[in-house]
């Protein structure tokens, strides 16, 4: 079996083989292209409201829809559903998402293509955050429990030809999984696998397995974790990818295309379903432009590179560098940002360099940085000169203390190399106009790791958008841009869009994937679920309203959850949260402490603010 994630497959785009699963008239995995999804946000009982939009869903493109089934009467109510569907001349495979009920799952099994668990509750009690001491005897026995649950399941699901997902969310791993083995990839991997363990005895093999998370580090690694565990246990099965509460807008974008394009461009993931906070139609063309994007590299031209030693893909550290003024050394990624016409002016937050090529700046604004092209370069405070790959020979002859080189792969011959060697003082902004942009960038600072520089490395994405493609520019950077941040290779981010696309989109699109990626803060984030039938408020005003209450509040993490279903867990890293108790019912959480609870929905946004803003007086005072 070849090995997970060779040198080959880390610069070269080799997409993951895994079997075909069946899934009514529309198979996954194998041959088959990237399958896109979305789910329903109406009540599953609202059979004519749930077909009306399970319609909207398959116009806009997709491939499977999902419905919450949170009782035996919402299962009920999906046979209903299905049936109207084919009438109207629809056959696409519904799914049935189930949480924290067997039962449920048994009968829906009987009625739609697939049904998705849950690990972290299908047997195991909701989670509460309370750790378990388990002698090995005791935890076998847990796992025994399991499988005798699980395994009347897998007979309906075989009887009706169903096929299954296994979902693992982050945010609802089981207190058993979390007691043994913390909050970790570890043991997010672990939480599938006992699962998947039992459809190989059983041999069931329509399966195919997720692992989301709101924090997309967290999802990457586990994901890449989870495919070396398998190839290393002889499990094939296909994987669908997902950044769960990603939020709305752009920021809700670019999350889901960091996530979800950086593993896509790594060669897994046989379906997507990017979770917005809005209609879930407006989420396909997002999943199509995922797909369709990461697709353009099959065949590229073949990058030979070597992976450094120490470089550890599946636990990959943050490659070490020597800082450049306020570039490398462990300090957090800059953003410069492309003005060619030398204006100063920004927006927030502030870039951290202005690169303004031939244009050297008329007043210098004293406040800010500029990067200068060497031939229009004259010393000055604040101003820095940039070097192409051909002027390197040059850099001897130059005072700045701090110097910029643009270069791409090819220009890493010995000559260069030496001039690197000689000058520690020097940025390298990485370039490509590969097919395969990130194998090219990744072969380039890993050419440099080998050979012993520690010069710093900005990435540079150099892309040409028309006006009208702004949320194209922003998905296709985030998802080229990710990958070199979770690897740890990139010291900072420079965009340019085309003259289309306005600098202030190109800065706040740099400072999005920074905080998408979990490099860098500088805005409020909102982990908001893309809501479902169990949401228990009106979603996507209460957004609104947070969101205009708190915008300003630099760096806070604020979870908007519809249920409790991934509430606690999944925002167990955010500041506060906003979480559905029970109709019109909400409860406030200060991390992953509940403070108050079952408060009007009507009061809620207004005793959130009030808590906020009491914590920081007292953080004052």
């Amino acid at each position: 079996m070849q090995k997970f994630h060779s040198e080959g497959e880390l610069f070269n785009y080799v997409p993951r083989q895994s079997h075909e699963v069946r899934i009514g008239n529309s198979a996954m995995g194998g041959k088959n292209p990237v399958r896109l999804q979305s789910m329903t946000t109406t009540d599953t009982n609202d059979v004519e409201g749930s077909v009306a939009q399970c319609i909207a869903i398959v116009e806009a493109g997709a491939d499977y829809v999902r419905l919450t089934t949170q009782g035996t009467r919402e299962a009920e109510s999906l046979r209903a559903i299905r049936e109207k569907l084919r009438a109207a001349g629809y056959d696409v495979p519904l799914v049935a998402d189930v949480h924290f009920n067997p039962n449920v799952a048994e009968v829906a099994a009987h009625y739609v293509e697939k049904v998705r668990v849950n690990p972290g509750n299908y047997v195991d009690p909701a989670r509460v955050f309370k750790h378990i001491d388990y002698t090995d005897q005791e935890y076998a026995e847990e796992l025994r429990r399991l499988e005798t649950r699980f395994k009347k399941l897998l007979d309906i699901c075989k009887q009706h030809h169903t096929a299954l997902r296994i979902g693992v969310n982050h945010g609802s791993l089981s207190d058993r999984i979390m007691s043994r083995y913390g909050d970790t990839p570890e043991g997010i991997v672990e939480s599938c696998m006992e699962f998947l363990r039992i459809c190989v005895r059983e041999g069931f093999a329509d399966v195919v397995i997720s692992i989301k998370a709101s924090n997309t580090v967290v999802m990457v690694r586990s994901v890449r974790l989870l495919c070396a565990v398998m190839e290393r246990e002889g499990m094939d099965f296909p994987l669908h990818l997902g950044v769960t509460e990603a939020g709305e807008g752009e920021d809700g974008r670019i999350k889901s295309a960091a996530g979800i394009g950086s593993l896509l461009i790594d060669g897994m993931g046989d379906t997507i379903r990017v979770s917005l906070s809005e209609a879930p139609e407006a989420e396909i063309p997002v999943a199509r432009k995922l797909a369709q994007y990461v697709a353009r590299r099959k065949n590229h031209p073949h990058i030979e590179a070597e992976a450094h030693a120490s470089f550890n893909y599946l636990s990959p550290e943050r490659r070490p560098t020597k800082a450049v003024a306020n570039i490398g050394g462990g300090q957090v990624p800059v953003v410069i940002s492309y003005r060619p016409d030398g204006r100063a002016d920004s927006g927030e937050p502030t870039p951290d360099y202005l690169y303004v090529g031939q244009k050297f700046p008329d007043e210098v604004d004293e406040n800010r940085k500029y990067v200068v092209d060497y031939s229009a370069w004259k010393p000055c405070v604040n101003v820095y000169p940039a070097f192409t790959a051909q002027q390197v020979e040059m850099l001897p002859e130059c005072e700045a203390q701090v110097k910029f080189v643009f270069c791409r792969y090819a220009d890493l011959e010995t000559p260069f190399i030496a001039a690197l060697r000689c000058h520690p003082e020097v940025v390298v902004i990485a370039m490509s106009n590969h097919l395969h942009q990130v194998g090219e960038m990744r072969a380039l600072v890993h050419k440099l790791w080998n050979e012993g520089l520690s010069n710093p490395v900005v990435v540079c994405g150099q892309y040409d958008f028309s006006a009208r493609e702004v949320e194209d520019f922003q998905i296709v950077s985030a998802a080229e841009a990710s990958n070199m941040f979770f690897d740890g290779l990139a010291d900072g981010l420079m965009l340019m869009g085309g003259n289309a696309i306005p600098v202030a989109v190109q800065d706040a699109t740099a400072f999005a994937i920074l905080q998408a990626t979990r490099q860098r803060w500088e805005k409020t984030e909102y982990i908001s679920c893309p809501g479902c039938g169990r949401t228990l408020y009106d979603l996507r005003d209460t957004i609104r309203r947070i969101k205009e209450a708190t915008a300003h509040l630099r760096g806070l993490k604020i979870g908007i959850m519809g249920c409790i279903v991934n509430g606690p867990g999944e925002m167990a890293d955010a500041d506060y949260g906003y979480v559905g108790a029970a109709r019109g019912k909400v409860s406030l959480y200060r991390g992953k402490e509940c403070v108050e609870k079952n408060i009007p929905s009507h009061e809620a946004v207004e005793k959130l603010l009030a808590l906020i803003e009491s914590d920081q007086q007292a953080r004052q005072n």
